[in-house]
């Protein structure tokens, strides 16, 4: 039995059952395809680029799938076959642009590895620990511990700033402020002596603690390692609350917000 439609569409029920064994060969082979690449996957080095190759390989095996049966069902001609090719091709392209960019991104992370899970990095602006790094998106945990899924195209498309690189000691900068009549040095020594009493600074590392001039106050900057990832904010936290406990005792003036606000 045969149905005309319009556009010289053929329905009948050899094309419909070819069309239903296309579609669930496409599917077993799919999920084939993802069991023997995620299996590799776990038992090779190389696993994050075979990850990778998973969504794409899907794509295309129903690709050719929907080629297959589109193909008998419109009785499309050599031309009208690559004609219809190239527009469907142009389609999903166009509306599949933004997760081909992040596939692509994550190609390059697996590649050249700017990072990897339980770095501290700044993407775009986002910063925190990586997670997980997915085809798609990288997944950090911020310092307010919320989860965000970057996109990986940013990746190809920004900066990627990269705090500790693997390394189990990562540079913290921890500043702060005086009043432009207050003494230099002494505040320069007491935020260097809050930094080398911390108990979360990493030893045998450089320390750094340097003056800055601004038109209505001074910033106080220090460079110092921290022995472990996790004591980032609270080295900050410990160094700054010391210092300004210090400049408090000896009555070095910190600036008002007003100082701030001007200087803005």
């Amino acid at each position: 039995m045969t149905t005309e439609a319009v556009g010289g569409l053929r329905i009948d029920t050899g094309t419909l059952l070819g069309a239903v064994v296309i579609v669930v060969t496409a599917y077993l082979l799919a999920r084939a395809t993802r069991v023997v690449l995620s299996e590799l996957a776990d038992r090779t080095t190389r696993g994050p680029v075979i990850r990778l190759t998973i969504p794409m390989t899907k794509f295309l095996i129903y690709g050719v799938a929907a080629y297959s049966i589109l193909g008998p069902l419109f009785r499309l001609s050599q031309t009208q076959a690559l004609a219809f090719s190239g527009v469907l091709g142009a389609a999903l392209g166009f509306g599949l642009k933004d997760l081909l960019a992040n596939l692509l991104g994550g190609l390059v992370i697996a590649l050249e590895t700017p990072y990897q899970v339980g770095d501290r990095v700044e993407i775009g602006d986002h910063y925190g620990e990586v997670v997980d790094v997915g085809v798609r998106a990288t997944r950090l945990r911020t310092p307010d511990d919320d989860l965000v899924a970057v996109p990986n195209y940013l990746v190809i498309t920004g900066p990627v700033a990269n705090a500790n690189a693997g390394a189990p000691e990562m540079l913290v900068v921890t500043e702060l402020y005086v009043a432009p009549d207050a003494d230099p040095d002494r505040a320069r020594d007491i935020v260097e002596e809050s930094v080398l009493t911390s108990r979360h600074l990493a030893a045998d590392r450089p320390v750094t603690v340097r003056v800055e001039a601004e038109p209505r106050y001074r910033t106080i900057r220090a460079k110092a390692y921290v022995n472990d990832l996790d004591a980032e904010f609270a080295f900050e936290s410990d160094v700054t609350r010391r210092a300004l406990r210090a400049f408090e005792a000896e009555g070095i003036p910190t600036p008002s917000p007003r100082g701030f606000d001007d200087a803005a």
